[in-house]
């Protein structure tokens, strides 16, 4: 099951890997190659290469390495085939299936797609021209939002009737349930799920439209917010972040992503000139949400709502994001009562101070306790130092326990050695830690290349001056052997897939190494192994020899690669010896010599 072939080929010439990966990463042209720091692992120093010419990339600091589909499959969270698939959409390449079935789920998830991308014109067409809508443009007007503003994030209007929606576009009944736009009545009539809402369509890190957040419209009842509430195969809740399509530029360029509460306060700090938040859509933030953050270059996050709210219940599961992520968490303290959406407007500098000025996230939360607390009495501050310390005993690392046992003796004015005591007491267990990679340690060099390596590496680059002249078995190595051998045979990007992982990930490594070598210096290098590795073969064959004819053959055999090994060393003759050398190794190396 899959995808033709023919139409993975397309795909792979048709993609751009540089503009992708620079969408994640900024990016840098280095000679023949382009650097980046790496958006599949947490560092601060460029190490990922990429080759626009082969189509590849290596990461020397993770050693991920691959073309535009795996790429895409890392980035993106994705399958094969729905890489291809992303990849296909993107670059107008149509896809031909292998099996009806696979075709047939491909088709229903197209489907359900299209349904809500249908949903985002009817509704946005309606903002823009329905008398109906008046309303909704005046609140959005007394917003600050402008008809760029509006088309920007495509805002819309659902129509406050039963079934407007349904009538339009006229979907199948499965369509409209599974794309949560709508139902199926007790009296079996199509009913739109959303009525008289401001419509903020929401999409995946793609940006293919995957479901809707509606807000009512101030003075009128029902809840301030209602999101598609029906999972399905292009919407998980848990997965998807309002906005991180649109600010994806803002968040890796930043290294930094804000997370909302709602809709309009993600558009509110892009109005006041942070275009880097996003919000959930109606869940609290999950591992998998952290995740996503994290492949778009976010090495911190910043909570912009009430972490209180989110505080206690969460604190562990913050830390062990920061530990497993390498993720610097800290949450803006914004005015009591004020959202980013009405800061934006207001105050603009107030909300770029809230940002500025975010506190880590065990800060905030003991901050918070320490403000609750009655410090007046001897009493009230042991009160508060107790509940200060529970706040602190909840992080897993006692390097940054410790001082901030120290900030609570010191504003509690209680003794530090004896918090200290009741801190150990109380801490039953402390999180284990991960050995991980330091992002700020110095690279390692990259590896000498073998004589081998020096071979495949031009046969990648400038096969027609060597893959006729060498054999899979002058690689002693089987993994460049394997290599090697189907290198010969495909280009590039079909050998590293057909390839086993060692082989494929070797060969994106060499395609995107720097340098470029001699032809006739890697054919010697190669002549040069190969040779004294058969020459040792030969001298054990001579020595287990039976009879004198035998023992002179392989004598005759040795002094010959001898001297030819000898020749190889001279400028002069080096070319000689090697078109000498190499079909004769070959010859042993294919059991066609002595």
């Amino acid at each position: 099951m899959g995808i033709h072939d023919e139409d993975i080929a397309k795909v792979r010439a048709s993609a751009d890997l540089v503009q992708l990966i620079g969408e994640h990463t900024e990016i840098k042209r280095s000679g023949r190659s382009w650097m980046a720091r790496c958006p599949l692992h947490g560092e601060r120093t460029p190490s990922l290469s990429v080759s626009p010419e082969k189509g590849v990339y290596y990461c020397f600091g993770c050693q991920r390495s691959g073309d535009a589909i795996s790429f895409v499959q890392e980035i993106d969270n994705l399958d094969f085939v729905g890489a291809v698939e992303s990849l296909a959409g993107r670059y107008g390449v149509t896809l031909r299936y292998t099996s009806q079935n696979e075709g047939a789920t491909r088709a229903r998830k197209r489907s359900l797609l299209d349904a809500v991308e249908k949903a985002v014109h009817f509704y946005h067409d309606r903002l823009l021209t329905s008398a109906d809508a008046g309303e909704a443009r005046g609140y959005l007007r007394s917003r600050g939002y402008d008809g760029e503003l509006v088309r920007t994030y495509r805002i819309g209007w659902a129509p406050d009737d039963w079934d407007q929606l349904a009538r339009r576009l006229k979907l199948k009944d499965d369509d409209l349930r599974d794309s949560g736009l709508g139902f199926v009545n007790k009296a079996g009539r199509q009913q739109d799920s959303f009525r008289g809402r401001v419509m903020f369509p929401i999409t995946d890190e793609r940006g293919d439209a995957v479901g809707f957040g509606g807000r009512i419209l101030p003075g009128h009842e029902g809840s301030k917010y209602k999101n598609t509430s029906t999972e399905s195969s292009v919407y998980d809740k848990s997965k998807i972040l309002y906005g991180l399509h649109t600010h994806r530029d803002g968040i890796v360029k930043a290294g930094e992503a804000i997370i909302c509460e709602g809709y309009t306060d993600v558009i509110g700090y892009a109005t006041g000139g942070i275009p880097r938040a996003v919000a959930t859509c109606g869940t609290a933030l999950t591992e998998d949400h952290v995740k996503l953050l994290k492949r778009f270059s976010a090495d911190r996050v910043i909570l912009s709502f009430d972490a209180d709210a989110a505080g206690i219940a969460a604190a562990e599961r913050v830390y062990t994001w920061e530990r497993e992520y390498e993720l610097d968490i800290r949450v803006a303290a914004l005015p009591d009562g004020i959202d980013p959406d009405d800061l934006a407007r207001e105050d603009p500098e107030a909300l770029q101070r809230a940002v500025d000025e975010a506190m880590p996230f065990l800060k905030f939360r003991l901050e918070r306790a320490l403000a609750a607390g009655d410090l007046s009495t001897v009493e009230g501050r042991a009160r508060t130092a107790e509940h200060a310390l529970d706040v602190v005993s909840e992080h897993p690392d006692p390097l940054v326990r410790d001082p901030y046992v120290i900030e609570i003796a010191d504003r509690c004015r209680l003794d530090v050695v004896r918090l200290r005591e009741l801190l150990a007491g109380e801490r039953s267990s402390v999180m284990p830690k991960r050995a991980r990679v330091d992002p700020d340690a110095p690279l390692s060099q990259p590896t000498r290349l073998t004589p081998e390596d020096e071979a495949i590496r031009v046969a990648i680059h400038r096969p027609t001056e060597v893959v006729g002249l060498l054999s899979a078995g002058l690689f002693a190595d089987p993994i460049r052997r394997e290599a090697f051998e189907v290198l010969a045979e495909d280009g590039l990007v079909a050998a590293a897939d057909r390839a086993g992982p060692e082989a494929g990930t070797l060969l994106r490594r060499l395609a995107v190494e720097a340098g470029e070598a001699d032809a006739d210096d890697v054919l010697a290098g190669l002549a040069r192994l190969a040779g004294d590795r058969v020459m040792r073969d030969l001298q054990r064959s001579a020595r287990m020899a039976e009879g004198m004819e035998q023992r002179r053959g392989y004598a005759d055999a040795i002094q010959w690669v001898k001297s030819q090994l000898e020749l190889l060393t001279e400028s002069n003759t080096r070319e000689a010896a090697v078109a000498q050398l190499l079909p004769w190794l070959i010859e042993q190396a294919e059991g066609r010599g002595l």
